[in-house]
């Protein structure tokens, strides 16, 4: 399965980006293509997704790619900011496909995503969301709380970056309280892994951007308007946002949300905690959408 996946690069308007894909030749000619992004934190990369995509490798044409500022893409200085990621998005769905593609993502990412299904629909076959959220639903202001006035302070940035980010101990901590439900299910791949990528140079770029709230919105503001049909999972256990948030949002637009499903005993990241039963979530709700007749919304 793994020997039919090949790493390439896209240059883009924010950089050069690093991807993983598939011969195409070997997939189902009626299956539509699979864009794999992963959602933001110190040391993310496409490694998030990396024990779910290759599972539909052998039948979907297939992208896993690491966003600008992230894992093995260009690490630029320069503005990041809610905008530029969704143009961001939207940009290499016209690059590398001319089908309607089902976008497939988690976290702050995910919001980016329905914003951009939002702005081109016919772009998207459809979205498999984990625990979306632009960090400020319903009023909240993330850019107020302590971490992120922290970070928005000059050389105590860099200071807050090295000690409290990247390094192992830091990594291994957030998964353990935040992340997964049980720690017990991080592996020390995860931890190096996830380390490496936050100690690359000009890592910090990006990673600042998104603890100062720079990568912040309401998500509430744009899910009414969604109209592509979405999927999304929501570990039980989560708490940045926690389940009750992703019910509520569920609750704003019952058309285009096909399904809310919660995950008992995991935490923020399924993908990562329970790759197998995320993997079979994916291929339920890929069924779904190759049953509906395209533009059925």
């Amino acid at each position: 399965m793994f020997d039919c996946l090949r790493s390439r690069t896209l240059t883009t308007a924010m950089g050069e980006v690093a991807y993983v894909t598939n011969d195409f030749s070997s997939v189902n000619p009626a299956y539509p293509p699979l864009f794999f992004w992963h959602g933001f934190g110190g040391g993310s990369s496409r490694y998030e997704w990396s024990a779910v995509y290759p599972a539909f490798a052998a039948e979907y044409p297939l992208f896993a790619l690491d966003l600008p500022g992230w894992g093995a893409s260009e690490h630029r200085n320069q503005p990041y900011t809610v905008a530029a990621y969704v143009e961001h998005l939207l940009e290499c769905l016209g690059r590398l496909t001319v089908e309607p593609a089902v976008v497939i993502t988690s976290s702050l990412t995910a919001a980016f995503a329905i914003q951009g299904a939002i702005a081109h629909p016919q772009r998207f076959r459809g979205l498999i969301l984990t625990c979306p959220t632009g960090l400020s639903e319903f009023g909240q202001d993330y850019r107020r709380t302590p971490l992120a006035q922290i970070a928005r302070q000059p050389y105590v940035d860099m200071a807050f970056y090295r000690l409290g980010v990247a390094n192992s101990l830091s990594v291994q901590s957030f998964m353990a309280t935040q992340q997964f439900a049980r720690p017990s299910r991080i592996s020390p791949e995860m931890v190096a892994t996830y380390t490496a990528v936050a100690q690359l140079p000009g890592a910090e770029f990006a990673a600042l951007a998104f603890v100062r709230g720079d990568l912040c919105c309401d998500l509430s503001r744009f899910l009414p308007h969604l109209t592509v049909p979405t999927y999304i999972v929501w570990g039980e256990q989560a708490k940045l946002p926690p389940v009750a948030v992703g019910q509520r949002l569920a609750q704003l637009n019952p058309e285009a949300i096909r399904a809310f499903e919660v995950i008992p005993e995991v935490g923020l990241t399924p993908q990562l905690e329970c790759p197998g039963v995320m993997i079979g979530r994916i291929d339920r709700y890929l069924g779904e959408l190759l049953a509906s007749p395209w533009g059925d919304r």
